[in-house]
C-alpha cells in the first residue's frame, strides 16, 4: 500500500520470542482495520508478552480468503523461506485469515513447531492444548468466515442492484473515466478520457488498416511503451490521484482492451453486456468504436497460422535497420547481421548451400546508406496515404449484434428463465421482434467493410525523416515489402526491391 510506513524492527537474537508481525487489508479504505491501528494493536500485545518484532509481513490489498501460505509477505515466513523466527503476532484472528480451515492450519502448524501465536483479540499466547482456547480460536475463525461471506454477499447484492439500475460497480475500462456530481457519491456520468481514447482508437485503426502483417498487438504494445503511453494500470493510478509506477504495456492487456465489449460503451458483467428489459445491451457510455469495428477486431486478432511465404513482410525490431530483409544473391538464403562483420552469408559453412561461392558480405553501415538511398530515390517523392478502416454500412454488424442478443435470450430460456406466463409472453414478443428486425436488415443493400486511402500531404521522404526510431522506419519498410539481395562484389552488389503498398488499394477504389 502506498505511503504506509513499515514500523521499526529488532534483529533476531534467538531469545525464543522473536516474532513476525502480521498485518493485512483487503482494501485501502478499510478504516476499521487501518495499518496504523493494526500496528498499535500488534505492538501492544507483543510488548505485553515480553516479545519483540523482527519483521513485518504486510499484505495490502489481499483478501482474507487467501490461504496464508500463499500470501506474498506472510507466506514465505510460514514456509521457512525467510529465515528463523519464533512465531507470529497479529491484530486479530481475522487478520491471519477469514477461512476456518486456513486459520486452523496456520495455527496448528505454528503450534506443532513449538512457536508462538499472538493476536490482540486474545489474552496471552494461544495454547491449543487447552480445549477452551482451542474452541475460542475456532469460534473466532468461524465468526471471521461468516462475516467475510456476509460482506461478499452484500457486495454482490450491491453490484447486482447497480447492474439492474444500469449503474457501474467496477473500475473504469481503459479509455474511460467516471464523473461524480457529488464527491464520493454514485457515478453520474461516464466520459471518454481524451488521450487514452485517442491512443487505443489509433491502435485499432492501425491494426485494421494493416495489410502486411506488420501491425500486430505485439508490435503495438512495444510501440506504446516506446512512445511513453501510460499503461492501463498507470492510467488508472493517475485517475485516482496516485503516481504512476512505470508498469509497461503487455500484449495480453492490449488484446483484452481491443476485444472487450466495454469499448462499445456497454455495461459489462462477466465479460458480456448486461441486457435491458427489451433484451438489448445496456449502454452507459460513449463508444470507442462501433459493433462492426468490434467484429473486425475479433476477426483480425483471431489466431492464425504463420505464413512462411511472407517473412519479409513482418516488422523486425532488431537493432539493425534492415535486419530480416537481406538475402544472399547467390544461394537466396537469409543473411543475418553481425555488428562486427556486417551481413554475411553463412549458408555454405552451415552445409545448407555448399555451392555458394563466393559468399557475399557487406558492412552494416554501407548497406544502410546504399539501400536507404535507393529506397528514397524510388519512392521518396510519393505521397503518404493514410489507410483508414471503413466499417461499411454496418448492417451485417447490426444483424450480428441482434443475433447475439437473441442467442443470449434463448440460452436464458433453456436455463429455466421466463417460465411465468407474463415472462414467457415477453420472451416470445422480444424474440420475434428481434427476428423481424434481422429479416429487415438482411434485405438492405450492404456496402462491404474495407480499407480506404486518404492523402496526408506528406511525402515518403518526409515520413522517413520524421521517424524517430528504427522500429518506426522498419514499419515503413514493411509496408513497402522491402527485400534486399546482396551479391559478391560487382556493379550491382546491393539490389533492393519493393512494392507500392497503395497501388492495389487505389486500383480497387477506382473500380
Amino acid at each position: 500500500m502506498d505511503n504506509v510506513e513499515t514500523p521499526a524492527t529488532t534483529p533476531y537474537d534467538g531469545c525464543g520470542r522473536c516474532l513476525v508481525a502480521v498485518r493485512r487489508l483487503s482494501r485501502k479504505n478499510e478504516a476499521s482495520q487501518s495499518p496504523e491501528k493494526q500496528r498499535d494493536q500488534v505492538l501492544a500485545i507483543v510488548e505485553a508478552n515480553d516479545a519483540h518484532v523482527i519483521a513485518w509481513a504486510d499484505d495490502w490489498e489481499v483478501s482474507g480468503a487467501m490461504d496464508p501460505l500463499k500470501r506474498p509477505q506472510l507466506g514465505p515466513w510460514l514456509t521457512d523461506k525467510k529465515g528463523p523466527y519464533d512465531g507470529i503476532a497479529g491484530a486479530a484472528v481475522d487478520r491471519i485469515g477469514r477461512n476456518v480451515r486456513d486459520v486452523l492450519n496456520t495455527a496448528y502448524t505454528i503450534h506443532e513447531r513449538g512457536q508462538i501465536l499472538l493476536t490482540a483479540d486474545h489474552d496471552g499466547i494461544w495454547d491449543l492444548d487447552d480445549s477452551n482456547q482451542e474452541t475460542d480460536l475456532l469460534v473466532k475463525a468461524l465468526g471471521a468466515q461468516m462475516e467475510h461471506r456476509a460482506t461478499r454477499r452484500r457486495s454482490n447484492d450491491s453490484k447486482t442492484s447497480a447492474r439492474n439500475r444500469g449503474r457501474v460497480s467496477a473500475k473504469p475500462s481503459y479509455g474511460y473515466e467516471y464523473f461524480r456530481a457529488i464527491p464520493n457519491g454514485p457515478v453520474s456520468e461516464i466520459r471518454l478520457r481524451s488521450k487514452p481514447a485517442r491512443e487505443i482508437r489509433n491502435v485499432a485503426r492501425r491494426i485494421l488498416a494493416d495489410q502486411t502483417g506488420t501491425i500486430t498487438p505485439n508490435f503495438e504494445f512495444k510501440r506504446l511503451n516506446r512512445n511513453g503511453v501510460l499503461s492501463p494500470s498507470d492510467e488508472l493510478a493517475v485517475i485516482y490521484g496516485r503516481e504512476p509506477k512505470g508498469i509497461p504495456w503487455s500484449e495480453n492487456s492490449l488484446r483484452r482492451i481491443l476485444l472487450s465489449k466495454a469499448a462499445l460503451g456497454y455495461l459489462i458483467h462477466d465479460g458480456e453486456p448486461v441486457l435491458d428489459e427489451n433484451g438489448r445491451p445496456v449502454k452507459i457510455a460513449p463508444e470507442l468504436w462501433d459493433y462492426a469495428t468490434h467484429l473486425a477486431l475479433v476477426e483480425k486478432l483471431a489466431p492464425k497460422k504463420q505464413n512462411s511465404l511472407l517473412p519479409v513482410g513482418r516488422a523486425n525490431q532488431g537493432k539493425a535497420l534492415y535486419a530480416g530483409r537481406c538475402f544472399c544473391g547467390v544461394c537466396k538464403n537469409k543473411m543475418r547481421a553481425n555488428s562486427q562483420a556486417g551481413y554475411q552469408c553463412t549458408a555454405r559453412h552451415r552445409g545448407i548451400a555448399p555451392k555458394c561461392k563466393p559468399s557475399p558480405s557487406v558492412k552494416i553501415e554501407i548497406l544502410d546508406e546504399e539501400v536507404t538511398e535507393q529506397f528514397l530515390a524510388e519512392y521518396g517523392q510519393g505521397q503518404v496515404m493514410e489507410k483508414v478502416y471503413d466499417p461499411g454500412t454496418n448492417y451485417a454488424a447490426q444483424i450480428a449484434e441482434l443475433q447475439d442478443a437473441r442467442a443470449r435470450l434463448r440460452k436464458d430460456r433453456q436455463g429455466g428463465m421466463y417460465e411465468d406466463e407474463d415472462d414467457y409472453h415477453w420472451y416470445v414478443t422480444e424474440y420475434n421482434r428481434m427476428g423481424d428486425e434481422i429479416k429487415k436488415l438482411k434485405k438492405l443493400p450492404e456496402r462491404p467493410a474495407g480499407v480506404r486511402l486518404i492523402p496526408t500531404g506528406q511525402t515518403i521522404a518526409e515520413q522517413w525523416k520524421a521517424a524517430e526510431s528504427i522500429p518506426d522506419k522498419q514499419e515503413i519498410l514493411s509496408e513497402f515489402g522491402v527485400r534486399i539481395e546482396i551479391f559478391p562484389r560487382g556493379v550491382k552488389r546491393i539490389v533492393m526491391t519493393a512494392v507500392d503498398p497503395y497501388a492495389e488499394l487505389a486500383a480497387l477504389e477506382a473500380t
